[in-house]
């Protein structure tokens, strides 16, 4: 059948088109092979620039071109159905076989007659969590995983303690190799003994990582049977049982919640709230909230376990909001490496660690899925440089940023930034870690800079994924240094302000106009008198609502 379609539409047809002018006639006649893969107007146009044709027989032309090419075209698919016809009727074709393989595009490409998508699990957990989290068993849920909180809290507490006497008996030994070196011990002794407290560190943090990792998956699979479990009985009217399966036992928690040592300890928060209205034209504002702290930004995922009564009320707002479309997200500042090892990366995963996350994977596994896209978009990117490496070599820059992202291509850019999804931090359901280098430290960034449009792209992901609360660092850094004045922090959050008001435009024809909530977070380092600074700074910058007195005249 493919020869036969090869035979009847790899040939060349002559399109022959005659027309006057005055008393003199003429002859067109163009050579067109079938298929015709090009636009019949475009051929069309060529036409008549090519051979010179006068106007006046331009719509008579196309009209005549566009029929020959229907009219050719069907005996074409005509002589190709009689050849098909012919292969059944000879028994060169399986009968069987075509009949099958029609059945199997039509079912494929009608939706009527295609199989229904089965359900994955974690869609079936989400549904069910959704149910369970918005009815009485709520507090139920809540006191599970506080407990399984509390239980991944104590094993990081006896790992702290016993990597501490390790640590602390190291140095007593290396102390009394010191004194011995240059008597009986030589500097190879030392590097010797250091390498074998390196190795010990190595192999007992790597048992803990096991026994945490196996301690949170065993804990995950038994929360997520008992939810599916205590749903299955909640549409069972006639389940004697099920008032004691939720039964609320608010003393354990609060035992639980006194019990455990490990207590944040949280500094004084100074917190302005303001209420703004954005919008090109008085019918077309849109309100928002904004809110200056000065805060660290860790505090929006520690669990506060010191306020008895507040832990669970605080939980539950998280919670509620975890399957809808009022998300709560945060900006962290995080350097070119995708890993949970240094600076606030790791701090943020260690916070991740200490309770047990029964929707999302684990903080490390997302990475790892993370620096495979990465892997691939850097390859990807890698090929299109050596195709243009010979036209680059005429600007000498281009060769040194093509060499520089050669080098580098396992590491994102300033400005681009990866998200990560949690159930199981305080006040946040997604974190943003974007890039940034040491030019944020610097006091001469413009609106164009990598970190100021990374802030605008995060804010795009923000209106498209139903992220109603964002939390950004003002300053563009997490810890003031002696280099960020006064100055500088002025014009830094005026920067910052401007550049935020003008994405909060934008999103209005991003998303409609929804109302947000924008909390600009200062370092805890600053100064009060600095605070209340940027704090006069936002309603100069920002249109805020103002409030009125109602009073009665009786």
């Amino acid at each position: 059948m493919k020869k036969n379609r090869e035979r009847f539409c790899n040939r060349e047809r002559e399109f022959v088109y005659k027309f006057r002018v005055g008393s003199q006639g003429f002859e067109l006649r163009v050579p067109l092979r079938f298929p015709v893969q090009e636009n019949a107007g475009h051929l069309h146009g060529r036409l008549m620039l090519l051979h010179n044709l006068p106007c006046f027989i331009e719509k008579d032309l196309k009209e005549a071109l566009s029929q020959f090419i229907e009219e050719e075209s069907l005996r074409d698919y005509d002589r190709d159905a009689e050849a098909a016809l012919e292969a059944v009727k000879s028994g060169e074709v399986d009968l069987h076989q075509l009949a099958s393989t029609w059945a199997k595009a039509y079912t494929e490409t009608t939706l009527e007659h295609a199989r229904p998508e089965e359900p994955s699990w974690d869609e079936d957990f989400a549904d069910v969590y959704h149910d369970l989290i918005h009815s009485p068993a709520s507090e139920t849920l809540l006191n599970l995983e506080h407990n399984y909180f509390v239980s991944i809290s104590e094993l990081i507490g006896e790992r702290d303690v016993e990597l501490k006497k390790l640590r602390e008996r190291q140095g007593i030994e290396m102390e009394k190799v010191m004194q011995e070196l240059g008597k009986s011990l030589t500097d190879q002794d030392v590097n010797s003994l250091a390498a074998q407290h390196f190795e010990s560190q190595q192999d007992l943090e790597n048992k803990w990582s096991n026994e945490l990792k196996q301690s949170t998956a065993i804990q995950k699979q038994e929360y997520q049977e008992w939810v599916i479990k205590l749903h299955q009985d909640l549409k069972n009217p006639n389940n004697s049982s099920l008032s004691e399966e939720i039964k609320v036992q608010p003393s354990q928690f609060r035992e639980s919640a006194e019990a455990n040592g490990r207590i944040y300890e949280e500094q004084r928060k100074l917190e302005e709230s303001f209420t703004i209205h954005l919008g090109e034209c008085a019918q077309l504002k849109t309100m928002h909230n904004l809110r200056l702290l000065r805060a660290d930004m860790l505090d929006f995922c520690k669990h506060r376990r010191n306020h008895r009564s507040g832990v669970k009320l605080h939980r539950l707002q998280t919670a509620l909001s975890l399957y809808s479309t009022s998300l709560c997200g945060l900006v962290l500042l995080v350097d070119n490496r995708i890993n949970s090892y240094s600076g606030i990366k790791r701090d943020f995963a260690t916070v991740c660690q200490e309770c047990t996350d029964f929707h999302f994977p684990r903080i490390e596994e997302q990475l790892e899925v993370v620096q495979q896209v990465v892997l691939y978009a850097r390859t990807q990117r890698r090929s299109k440089l050596k195709e243009s490496h010979e036209s680059g070599n005429r600007n000498g820059g281009s060769d040194d940023k093509s060499k520089n992202a050669e080098r580098n291509y396992l590491n994102i850019l300033p400005g681009e930034f990866y998200i990560t999804r949690h159930s199981n931090l305080s006040e946040i359901h997604v974190a943003f870690h974007l890039c940034v280098d040491d030019n944020v430290k610097s006091g001469n960034i413009t609106a164009r800079d990598p970190a100021i449009m990374g802030l605008r792209n995060i804010l795009k992901v923000c209106c498209t994924h139903d992220i109603t609360t964002i939390s950004i660092p003002l300053l563009l850094v997490h810890d003031m240094s002696e280099e960020m004045t006064i100055p500088w922090c002025l014009r830094r959050a005026e920067l910052v302000f401007k550049c935020v008001k003008g994405f909060m435009m934008e999103m209005a024809s991003w998303d409609g106009g929804i109302s947000r909530t924008v909390q600009f977070l200062v370092p805890q380092s600053i100064s009060e008198e600095m605070f209340y600074q940027l704090s006069n700074m936002l309603p100069q910058i920002f249109r805020v609502s103002s409030t009125l007195t109602l009073t009665s005249k009786h």
